[in-house]
Parts: structure tokens; C-alpha cells; sequence
């Protein structure tokens, strides 16, 4: 029996509670409050003084605009914007987005995609239909509160926000983090798992972790990988036969390893609007991509030496330093990458040894150093200052 087999967990099994959509027409509210039930339900062997925190990271919130900002004239708000986290992610990773958004007066929601907030075998039946249905109900909510409608998404939340808009005439714009326009091709050929993992159980995963994360699951199943694939071939279909003409923000890194950043890229070179505006993350900041206006990009070089940051990461667009749980005081360190491989670098990092450098997980970084994967956005206020500009130019 494979060592990966013997440790196929309680929380590696479907819950039976949390791979289907069930929102409804529900108000919002009730919404929230059905959801964080379930959560805690499915979360319940935490200790007690962690359940709160818990259940509060991973379960859809909603903000209302900060004081001072007008009514809107058909609705309660002029704005929405609904935000959506990305895959083995929760709404924990869009807290400081909404907290900028609420700032730039916005009625602020985010949903809970199913499958996450509770166990990753969740995400053994999902399909990104149900994601997608999350969305829209989502969507609605905002659309009755709101004179105009944005959505906003993190990988492959920002994917949905993108189908959702090209299927919605309500959604006036875009805000895009770390897209998930395309991933490996081996995701097309996730779920052949199917044909014998009723045998082998650990078939049915890419990776099984120690999920010691409260906010983000480390295993990951293949059939996750088998719907983003699903997602992003629908979402891309459609785009070459309907671009997208309202206006975008996006934020991306050249170094990212979990999505391809070429295809984000050449998202915004075809996005029509004239306000739409493209932050990139690199290290070599000099070599401008083609096919974007210069006046739409923001080149930020993300190389850091004296933080010992050797560039940006998926994982590290929409957090900021600060943050008390990813931040660099943090309680959390991603060291995955090393596990169960190589357990002397896996425990230096998760230790943090004073010769641990955070950056992508790129091949070429982790021949480097004994690697962290980033987690937050040293360059976060410049992030927030670009989303203003981008907000007060669509007028």
C-alpha cells in the first residue's frame, strides 16, 4: 500500500452537505446564516476558541458603503460589487478587497462557492456549474440593492465573474485578480481517475496535504482540476466569440505557477473599453508585453531582495503584509511544496529559518532557496491606490 493511500482522511470523503448549490431566492442575510451553520457543522472538532474564527474566514459576509456616500437613484446603493474567492480558496482571501471596496462606496457581498469552507473532499463531486450558480445568485442580490453591478474575483473566482458577465447585462465592470483563463492541459484528462480510484482512494487526488490551513484547503482532488478546465474552455470559447466590452481591472504576475499569465495577458490586450487598466507583477519590469497600450499597463517589479522576496506569486495578489494570518506576522506558512518530498525543507520553512526566501514556486526559485510560497502583496497600497484611480474613471 502507497504511503499517500494510508493517509486518505475523514476529510478527504464528500460531506454529503456542501457539492451542490441551495441558496434559492434567499435574502442574503439568511443566506450567510445558513451557510456559517453548515460550516460549523462540518467544522465542529475545532476547538472551541478557533470555531468562531473559523467559521467567520471561510463563510460569505456583506459590507454596506461607508458613511457619506450618496443614495442610489433606483436603489438603495449607486454600487455593488460581488466577490468571489478562488478554487480551494475561501471569502477569508477577498476581506481586504471588500474592505476597500465598502471604503469607495460600495454594497459589498461574497459568496461561498461549494466545496470549500469545509472539508476538501467536498470537491470530489462539485461541478463549476454549481460555482457558477453561486455566482449568479449572488449577482441577483446585489442587483436588487444596487444602481450598478461589479463583480470581482480571485483566480478562479475571477474566471466566474467573467462568465457571469457575458451571459448578464446588469454587470457594468470588472475587477480581475490572478485570473484563471487557462491552466495545464493535464486537467482535461483529470477525472480518468473514475475508472479505478473506487479501488485505490488516493487516485481520486493531485495532491493529499496536511490541510493545516484554516482558510484554504492543501489537498487538492483531481476532479477540482478537472472543472477549472471545464470552466476555462467555456469561458474562453465564448470570449473569442464575444469579447469583453465593459470595463476591466486586472491584476496578475508574470511568475505565476498555478495559472497561465500569457492568457490573462492577452485577455487585456483585446479588452475594449478604453477605462480598462492592467496592474502586472514581474521582475523584469523592462520588457513591456505586446499587444497592451502602455497607458492601460502598470508594470510593478516585484523582485525584493532586501525582504528577502524573490517576486510575486498567485497566492500573494489580493493580501496585504499586514494581514494577521498571511501577512509577514502571520500564523501561516506555505510550505507545502515540500511535503511529504523533502521534510528537512519542509520543516525550515514552516520553522522559519533565517535562510527561507518567499517568492513563486518556480523551478528556478526553489533551486535557489529553501522556498516560501508568498502569501500576501508587499506592493498592497499601491494595488488599493490603482483600484481608486480605476473606480473614479468610470465616472
Amino acid at each position: 500500500m502507497k504511503k499517500q493511500d494510508r493517509v486518505v482522511a475523514e476529510r478527504h470523503r464528500a460531506s454529503g452537505s456542501n457539492s451542490r448549490f441551495d441558496g434559492g431566492q434567499l435574502p442574503f442575510t439568511d443566506y450567510v446564516a445558513r451557510t456559517r451553520e453548515m460550516i460549523a457543522r462540518s467544522r465542529g472538532g475545532a476547538a472551541a476558541d478557533n470555531l468562531e474564527a473559523i467559521v467567520d474566514g471561510n463563510a460569505p459576509f456583506g459590507l454596506k458603503p461607508a458613511p457619506g456616500f450618496p443614495p442610489g437613484q433606483k436603489k438603495t446603493y449607486r454600487r455593488g460589487v460581488l466577490l468571489t474567492h478562488g478554487l480551494t480558496d475561501s471569502p477569508y482571501f477577498m476581506r481586504h478587497l471588500a474592505a476597500l471596496f465598502q471604503e469607495c462606496g460600495f454594497r459589498v457581498m461574497a459568496v461561498l462557492l461549494p466545496g470549500h469552507g469545509t472539508q476538501p473532499g467536498d470537491l470530489l463531486d462539485v461541478t463549476w456549474q454549481e460555482w457558477a450558480k453561486a455566482v449568479a445568485y449572488g449577482t441577483d442580490r446585489i442587483a436588487e440593492e444596487a444602481d450598478e453591478v461589479y463583480l470581482a474575483g480571485f483566480s478562479a473566482g475571477g474566471t466566474l465573474s467573467i462568465y457571469q458577465s457575458l451571459r448578464d447585462d446588469r454587470v457594468r465592470g470588472l475587477f480581475l485578480f490572478s485570473p484563471a483563463l487557462k491552466i495545464s492541459p493535464r486537467a482535461a484528462r483529470a477525472n480518468l481517475h473514475k475508472f479505478y480510484s473506487w479501488l485505490l482512494p488516493s487516485a481520486k487526488w493531485v495532491d493529499i496535504k496536511p490541510d493545516g490551513d484554516s482558510y484554504k484547503y492543501e489537498s487538492f482532488p483531481k476532479n477540482a482540476a478537472a472543472q477549472m478546465h471545464g470552466l476555462t474552455r467555456k469561458v474562453c470559447g465564448q470570449l473569442r466569440q464575444r469579447g469583453i466590452t465593459i470595463p476591466a481591472f486586472v491584476a496578475a504576475s508574470l511568475d505565476d505557477t498555478t495559472v497561465d499569465a500569457r492568457a490573462t495577458l492577452e485577455f487585456m490586450a483585446r479588452a475594449a473599453h478604453p477605462c480598462s487598466r492592467m496592474v502586472l507583477y514581474a521582475t523584469e519590469t523592462d520588457k513591456l508585453p505586446l499587444g497592451i497600450a502602455a497607458e492601460k499597463l502598470e508594470l510593478v517589479n516585484s523582485g525584493l531582495p532586501a525582504q528577502k522576496i524573490l517576486g510575486s506569486a498567485h497566492t500573494a495578489i489580493v493580501l496585504p503584509a499586514e494581514d494577521g494570518h498571511y501577512g509577514t506576522g502571520g500564523d501561516y506558512r506555505n510550505c507545502i511544496h515540500y511535503y511529504p518530498g523533502d521534510m528537512g525543507k519542509y520543516d525550515a520553512c514552516k520553522g522559519g529559518a533565517a535562510d527561507v526566501w518567499q517568492g513563486e514556486i518556480t523551478e528556478k526559485n526553489l533551486k535557489a532557496r529553501t522556498l516560501r510560497r508568498l502569501m500576501f502583496n508587499p506592493h498592497f497600497a499601491m494595488l488599493k491606490a490603482s483600484i481608486k484611480r480605476f473606480i473614479g474613471g468610470l465616472g
